[in-house]
Formats: structure tokens, C-alpha cells, sequence
């Protein structure tokens, strides 16, 4: 598609943005008491920007024009955290992470692919270069420990590459040879029998007819392409071989090279742009700037008798003295000042009130007595602002820009020119705030005989810095000043702690969309989350915020990430997808891994502390601990003593705490037996709790096909995919991903020709595997109710059903 159709794809999520940001300032501004009236409120507001997601997405990755990309990529920003946003406030109105919103997705004529989270591009194209090169240096540093299982492909020898040759040639002349005998022999036995020779064959008269038919036909066809190609190119239809030829290439190479040669091409013209403005403008800014300021002294000593102090960078430097505010302006200040004094205190009022509201309220549940239902009103948001800002910026610069001259679509010269200005403006004001404070201590002790009171504020800051220093954690204290970075990232990799990632994508993960949820929620049944749930989720919480600073400081912050499910649900599949979707380190802290490496309590410190300085240097970042319960185990099993796997357990929250807002670090945990693990702590530790299910039918009917046409397999119409779907029920996807592995073999894929697959193939070796029970199942569902989510999410259930009780009677 050409530039043009993502400009127009670009325009008509703007409008659903403006359209939609109208209807949250109408609706989300009220209390709304109807809890279910809420939640709907909220789908349809997160489906919405959904959709405008996925079209800013595809327009971000498409267009060349750089300063549209960055346009864009502000807002797709806003609308990732606005999504978090809404995600955070239906989890608290359902006191569950699972939603089933496919009413609102055939309300609105939506397919279940449209509600697909899609996984913006840009998080591996803007680092592309830094990636390969840490990937190149993984590689070495685990081939000269030796690490590396699969070592890289060397180039030939001279001798190996004649040796192939030689081999390749002599198999040659063979055929060859045998294809001579061949012909031999044949003429041989026409000459020895003669009857055979009037039988084979047509008359040769007859066979050059044909022949010259075909061969007149097939020119003349290209004679009448050639022609009609002229002609359409003389219409300027179509455009020249030549030029076709190159925008072909280009379009092949457009996905790998478009972003990162405009990106280069935008810097050359920005730094280009930005010496031709200090050339030619430079010297009047500085000089009119140098003008206002004595302009400005001299003023001020006519009026107070005096020279002012020069206001110093933290104040603004000149930008301060140019306020040039008039009288009434001060006092306005002054007034608004007193206002925010009387707020203070009313806010302190407000405060006590609060507590005193929150004691009645303790009392209030120990005594039993219920309070009437406010209802809800949507929080605050910290994207919106962003979203307005963009929207704006798009209204006043690109929506009704007359773009038919700009042929390349790459950047644009004038709005660098505004950028840039400022820019350098702010380059030659600091400038010239150096030079005229010296010239005004210079003026103040030769008019005036006054001193310069630089010392006297310079210990004033030292003593405030002393004062405003916080404590340090034992984690956060450089106990390795003297190292780098790049030496502690190869320690940590030949320590067996940074691990290389699986190049695994999120969409790999298979499974279908739950197309009964709300048809069982109506008859009062919990359906099981689907697959493309915990997708969602993965995304949602792993990888948007990983994958951008601005979400990752502005949305709620997630820490912690537990996935927890049978044995061969895809956990460290997803932990591994993660990271490749971001382009994160991988930090394997599992107690098996950590088992004797770093011993005692100073070791321990020292790894955790070396984890954390390289994790947040190089973010974004997933520290990975997979058997996780182990970590805060009941009762430590005798197998497991000597691993020692609770050395982590009281380190883990000083962990945590040292982690900020602006690190893109993640801790993930994997278990498959949560419940052998101390509830309280496990669930302090970790935020988010998801509980992966087995695969339901239309997930295992989409595995299997996926899974054998994956491994080289032919599906017909001998093997249903249904009845093996049907008959895997239980079955998880490890186990059916082994099925397959074990059917498909290098011998029976060469059978696959003239022996199609059966279905009564795979039933033995999935007889061989062991599902997950019914009651495994139910032993996790009592575990994930005993989390602060599943409780909350009991409670209310009981205060429903008692609700409908009353309502009944």
C-alpha cells in the first residue's frame, strides 16, 4: 500500500480518538451506581481504543515521514496507557483479570481477531542495531565459556571447498556418463529390431509442425504483452522497467532499512539545519538577548536604587528576568498564593475528616452495619492529558496540511526549523547568561562596591544537598564502583545467571477466543479463561510496559508477574516471548540455577546487587525465578536441602524497593505446584497472579492443526482433527506438541506422499502421556481463591447472591 493509505489510515484513528476522548468527558465525569452499567461503559471505551491502537500501529510502522512517526508514537503511547488504565478499573469493578466481553465485540461488528493485542514494532526496530550486537557478544562470551551448545557455522577451508567441488563434479560426469550409455543402448536396440522403430513415435514432419505451432504462438503472445506494456507506459498508466525494477527493490528491503535510513537521514538534516541557523541567526539572538538584559538592570536600579541578583539556572537564568510582569499580574500571584494557603488548610480538614470517616467506617463492619453503595466514578488519569496533547498537535499541524508537493514523504525542513530554533536558543541564552553575570558582578562592585554572594549560596546548596540525601539500600550501594558494565555482563553470562532467550513469539502461543463467556456468566456458571486470555494479559502487563518508558512510568506499576498452571501450559514459553518481544535480558534466578553459585550471605548480596546494576543499565529487563514456590516452601523436602532454595525469600523485597517507576525491570515467576508455598508471603511478593488453564476444545482443535503443520505434516480428509481434539481433552499443550514430535518423524514425513496421516497415528502416543486430573485442577482453583483477587472475587460473589436472595424474597 502506498504512503497515502496509511496517511488516510493515520487520519481516521485520530477522528475515533477525538470521538472518543468527546464521549469520556460526557460519561466518565458522573458517578455511575449500576456496577454492570459501569463495567459495559468501560469495555466498550477499552475495545474503542483498541481498534485505534491497532490502526496508529500500523500506520507508525508503514509511514517513512519521521516526524509523522514521532507524532504518532506519542499518542500510541497514550493510548497503550489509557488501556492499562481501563484494564486496572474493570479488574477492580470484577475483582477478576478475566473479562468475556463478546456481547460488546458483536455489538460494535467486530471479529474476535479485532480484540487481538497487537505488539508494537517499533519496540525491536528502534534498538535493532544494539540488540544485534549484545546477541553477537552473547554469542561469543558463551562460546568461549562453553556454553554454547549450538556453535555458529564456520567458513570452509580451502581444501573442504575443492573437496565438495571435486565430489559434486564426479557425481556430475556420472550422470552424464550413465545418460550416454543410456542413448547408446537405445539406438542399439532400434538398429537390432526395426519393428520397434516404426512404432515409436509420430512421424518427425508432424513433430516440427507442432513444435513451430507452439513456438509462434508463444512469441506472438509476447509481441502482444510487449505492445500493450508500451502503450500503458506511454499513457502514464504504468511506470518505465527501470524505474519499476527500483521501486520494487525498494519495497522488498522498505520493512528492514525505511525506519532506521530515515531515521539517519532526519539526524543529518537536523544537525545540518541546526548549524545553518547558528550561523546565520546566532549572532542577533545573542545580541538582542545581550540588549534585553542590560535593558533590563538598568530599569530595575532606576527603580529600586539598586542592581537586581541575577537569577541562577535552577530559577530560569534570564528566562526569569523576562517575565516582565505588570502590577496587577503580581498581585493576582500574590492572591493566588493566599488561595493555595486556604486550600492547604482545607485539604488538612478535609484529611481528618477522612480518617474520622474511615474509623466509622471500621466500626461500621464490626458492629455489621452496611453502608449505602456511592457508586463509581472513574479515577484519574495521567494518559489523557498526553491524548488531548496529541490530539491537538495532529489538529493544528497535520490535519489539514497540503501534502500533495511533499513527493518523498520523509521529513519536513520547516518544522525542523521550529524545533531547532529553540534549540539554539537556549544553547546561546546559556551562553549569555554566563557572560552577563560576570558582567553585572562587575557593575554592582564598580557602581555600587557590592560583593558577589556566590559562596555564601553555594554552601546553602551544599548543606540542602546534604540534607534532602535519603538512605540507600544494601542492594542499591555500588559495592562494584570499579568495574564496568560490560565486565559484570560477562561474568553474570559465564555464571550461567543471564541466559540467551528463545526466539519465541507472543502469537505462538495458540489458542482460540472464548466465544461463550457471557453465555455462561447469564446462567451463573465461571467459565474457564481461553488462551488468547492469558495472551492478552501477557501482553497487557509484560510487554507494552516493558516495551515503553512513557507506559512504564505513567500506567500502573507492575512489578511482579506470577504465571501459575500444570506442568506444559506454555509458562516459560511466555517468559521467553517476553523478552523477544522487547528485546529484554534474561535473568535466571531459579533456585536449581542459583544452587552453589555466590554462597553466603555477602555472595548472595553480591550477585542480587551485580542482577540489579546490569539489569537496569541495559533495560528493559525480565529477572525470571521458574519453580518459584520453592522460594517460600512450607516445609523444605530432603531432596531439596542442599539446593537451599529459600536463600532468595527475605532478599526479594529489598529487591523489589530498589526497583523505581523508571526501571523496565520484571520480576516473573513460574510455578507448577503454587500450593506448597507460604500464601501470604508468596502473594506480598508478586502483584499479578495468572492462572493458566489447560487448553479448552477450540484451543486444542487450533493447536493440533497449527502443531502438525508446524512439524512438516499434511492434514486430509483421514485425519480429523476433531476427534483428536475431542479425545486430548485434559491434555496440555506440552503434551500435544510431543505427540506430534513423536509421529512425525524424518522417516514418516518422507512416507507422507503415497501414506497420508490417520488419526488412529496419534492415539497411542497421546495414551502415553499423562494429563491433568480433574482433581490437580480443582486443587488450583482452591489455591487461587485463597489469593487477595480470588478472595475479593468470593466475597463478592456472596454479596450477590445474597442480593438475589433478597430480591427474590
Amino acid at each position: 500500500m502506498s504512503q497515502a493509505t496509511y496517511n488516510k489510515i493515520w487520519a481516521d484513528a485520530q477522528e475515533d480518538l477525538d470521538t472518543q476522548l468527546q464521549t469520556e468527558r460526557e460519561q466518565f465525569l458522573q458517578v455511575e451506581k449500576d456496577s454492570v452499567k459501569a463495567f459495559r461503559m468501560l469495555a466498550a471505551s477499552y475495545i474503542k481504543y483498541l481498534q485505534i491502537f491497532r490502526s496508529l500501529e500500523e500506520a507508525h510502522d508503514h509511514l517513512i515521514h519521521q516526524q509523522k512517526r514521532v507524532a504518532i508514537q506519542k499518542v500510541l503511547n497514550g493510548v497503550m496507557g489509557r488501556m492499562l488504565e481501563l484494564k486496572k478499573e474493570m479488574v477492580e469493578l470484577e475483582k477478576s483479570e478475566f473479562h468475556y466481553i463478546d456481547n460488546i465485540i458483536d455489538d460494535l461488528k467486530l471479529l474476535p481477531e479485532d480484540a487481538e493485542i497487537p505488539i508494537p514494532r517499533y519496540f525491536i526496530k528502534e534498538n535493532l542495531e544494539a540488540l544485534q550486537q549484545r546477541e553477537k557478544t552473547l554469542d561469543e562470551i558463551l562460546l568461549n565459556a562453553g556454553l554454547e551448545t549450538q556453535k555458529p557455522v564456520k567458513a570452509m577451508t580451502f581444501e573442504e571447498a575443492v573437496k565438495t567441488i571435486q565430489v559434486a563434479e564426479r557425481a556430475r560426469q556420472g550422470r552424464r556418463r550413465a545418460l550416454f550409455k543410456k542413448q547408446i543402448y537405445l539406438q542399439w536396440k532400434t538398429k537390432r529390431h526395426p519393428k520397434l522403430q516404426e512404432k515409436t513415435g509420430p512421424n518427425p514432419d508432424d513433430a516440427a509442425t507442432c513444435i513451430q505451432k507452439v513456438w509462434r504462438g508463444y512469441i506472438q503472445r509476447k509481441k502482444t504483452e510487449q505492445m500493450r506494456e508500451e502503450e500503458i507506459i506511454f499513457l502514464g498508466m504504468s511506470l518505465p522497467p527501470h524505474s519499476r525494477a527500483l521501486r520494487s527493490t525498494s519495497h522488498v528491503h522498505a520493512r528492514q532499512e525505511d525506519a532506521l535510513r530515515g531515521e539517519v537521514q532526519e539526524r543529518q538534516e537536523e544537525e545540518f539545519i541546526k548549524d545553518q541557523l547558528r550561523e546565520i541567526e546566532g549572532l542577533n539572538i545573542r545580541e538582542t538577548l545581550q540588549d534585553q538584559i542590560k535593558q533590563c538592570f538598568i530599569e530595575c536600579r532606576h527603580i529600586i536604587g539598586r542592581f537586581p541578583d541575577y537569577p541562577s539556572k535552577e530559577a530560569g537564568g534570564s528566562m526569569a528576568i523576562f517575565s516582565q510582569k505588570t502590577p496587577e499580574q503580581v498581585a493576582a500571584e500574590l492572591a493566588a498564593k493566599r488561595e493555595a494557603a486556604l486550600q492547604k488548610k482545607t485539604q488538612k480538614g478535609k484529611q481528618e475528616e477522612k480518617g474520622k470517616k474511615k474509623a466509622k467506617e471500621k466500626e461500621a463492619q464490626k458492629t455489621g452495619i452496611k453502608k449505602e453503595d456511592e457508586g463509581w466514578k472513574m479515577a484519574p488519569s495521567n494518559f489523557l492529558p498526553i491524548l488531548e496533547e496529541g490530539n491537538s498537535h495532529y489538529k493544528a499541524v497535520w490535519q489539514n496540511r497540503d501534502q500533495g508537493r511533499d513527493f518523498l514523504q520523509d521529513h519536513d525542513p520547516e518544522l525542523i526549523k521550529a524545533e531547532k530554533r529553540e534549540e539554539v536558543e537556549e544553547e546561546i541564552r546559556v551562553q549569555v547568561d554566563e557572560l552577563m553575570q560576570q558582567k553585572l558582578e562587575d557593575l554592582k562592585l564598580a557602581v555600587d562596591g557590592e560583593k558577589s554572594s556566590k559562596k555564601k549560596n553555594a554552601r546553602k546548596r551544599e548543606k540542602k544537598k546534604k540534607a534532602g540525601k535519603k538512605k540507600i539500600s544494601e542492594l542499591e550501594k555500588d559495592v562494584t564502583p570499579d568495574r564496568t558494565i560490560d565486565s559484570l555482563y560477562r561474568e553474570l553470562v559465564e555464571e550461567g545467571i543471564l541466559i540467551k532467550a528463545k526466539p519465541v513469539k507472543l502469537a505462538d502461543y495458540v489458542g482460540e477466543y472464548s466465544y461463550l463467556g457471557t453465555t455462561l456468566h447469564k446462567v451463573d456458571v465461571e467459565p474457564m479463561p481461553s488462551l488468547a486470555d492469558i495472551r492478552q494479559l501477557i501482553a497487557l502487563y509484560g510487554i507494552l510496559p516493558l516495551g515503553s518508558q512513557t507506559v512504564h512510568e505513567k500506567a500502573p506499576l507492575v512489578k511482579t508477574l506470577l504465571l501459575a498452571g500444570p506442568t506444559g501450559v506454555g509458562k516459560k514459553m511466555l517468559v521467553h516471548a517476553i523478552c523477544t518481544e522487547t528485546g529484554a535480558n534474561l535473568f535466571n534466578l531459579s533456585p536449581s540455577n542459583i544452587a552453589g553459585k555466590y554462597p553466603g550471605k555477602d555472595g548472595l548480596q553480591m550477585m542480587l546487587h551485580m542482577v540489579l546494576k546490569v539489569a537496569k543499565q541495559l533495560q528493559p529487563s525480565v529477572m525470571w525465578i521458574g519453580d518459584t514456590e520453592k522460594t517460600f516452601y512450607k516445609a523444605v523436602p530432603k531432596a531439596d536441602e542442599q539446593m537451599n532454595p529459600k536463600r532468595l525469600e527475605k532478599f526479594l523485597p529489598k529487591l523489589l524497593k530498589a526497583l523505581n517507576a523508571k526501571d523496565r525491570v520484571l520480576l516473573v515467576g513460574t510455578t507448577s505446584r503454587p500450593f506448597d508455598a507460604k500464601i501470604k508471603p508468596f502473594c506480598r511478593i508478586y502483584q499479578k497472579i495468572i492462572l493458566i488453564p489447560r487448553p479448552d476444545y477450540a484451543s486444542r482443535f487450533v493447536l493440533w492443526k497449527h502443531t502438525i503443520r508446524q512439524h512438516g505434516g499434511e492434514i486430509t480428509k483421514l485425519l480429523s482433527i476433531s476427534c483428536l481434539a475431542k479425545l486430548s481433552d485434559g491434555f496440555t499443550q506440552g503434551n500435544i506438541v510431543q505427540v506430534v514430535q513423536a509421529v512425525l518423524s524424518k522417516l514418516r514425513l518422507l512416507q507422507m506422499a503415497r501414506k497420508p496421516l490417520h488419526t488412529a497415528e496419534f492415539l497411542t502416543p497421546l495414551a502415553s502421556q499423562d494429563p491433568v486430573y480433574s482433581e490437580e485442577e480443582e486443587t488450583f482453583k482452591a489455591w487461587y481463591d485463597k489469593t487477595p483477587l480470588g478472595q475479593a472475587r468470593s466475597k463478592a460473589m456472596e454479596m450477590s447472591e445474597k442480593g438475589g436472595k433478597g430480591k427474590k424474597k
